[in-house]
C-alpha cells in the first residue's frame, strides 16, 4: 500500500496513511508542501530514530548526524540511571556504605560508556548505532 511523505516544518517527516485512496489522502498535506507518494517499503520499519528521519529522493532517509545526537541522549539517560545508586551513596554519605566502592562502579560505568560513546562516533548507519546502544 502507498504512503504520503513530505518535510514537516520542524524537520522531520510526516507520513499519511491513507485509509481509502491516496488521493483522498492528499487533502491532509498541508497546501504548498512538496511531497511524494511512496510504498510502504520506503519507509523504515524500525521507528527507533525516527526523530531523524528526512525525506530522501524516493523514500525517506536517516540523518546520521541526527542519529547520532538521538544515540548520545539514549546513551547518557542509560548511564545516569547505572549512575543513580552510586550517586546516592555518595551524594547522602549514608553511614555504613562504602563510599570507594561507589565511586570504583561509577569509574567502571562512565569507562563503558565512553565505549559506546566512541562506536556511536564512528557509526556510519543507524543500525552500527542502535548495536553500539544495546551493547551496552
Amino acid at each position: 500500500m502507498n504512503r504520503i511523505i513530505y518535510q514537516t516544518e520542524s524537520g522531520g517527516v510526516a507520513v499519511i496513511i491513507p485509509t481509502e485512496s491516496v488521493e483522498l489522502a492528499l487533502k491532509d498535506v498541508p497546501e504548498g508542501v512538496t511531497y511524494e507518494i511512496v510504498s510502504e517499503a520506503d519507509i523504515p520499519s524500525d521507528r527507533y530514530f525516527r526523530n531523524a528521519w528526512v525525506m530522501g529522493d524516493c523514500c525517506v532517509d536517516h540523518d546520521i548526524d541526527k542519529c547520532k545526537q538521538i544515540g548520545h541522549d539514549k546513551r547518557r539517560a542509560a548511564r545516569d540511571e547505572e549512575f543513580k545508586p552510586h550517586d546516592e551513596v555518595i551524594m547522602k554519605q549514608i553511614p555504613g556504605a562504602d563510599a570507594d566502592a561507589a565511586e570504583a562502579a561509577r569509574a567502571a560505568i562512565r569507562t563503558k560508556y565512553e565505549q559506546v560513546q566512541t562506536a556511536i562516533d564512528a557509526a556510519t548507519t543507524p543500525d552500527e548505532i542502535k548495536a553500539a546502544l544495546e551493547a551496552a
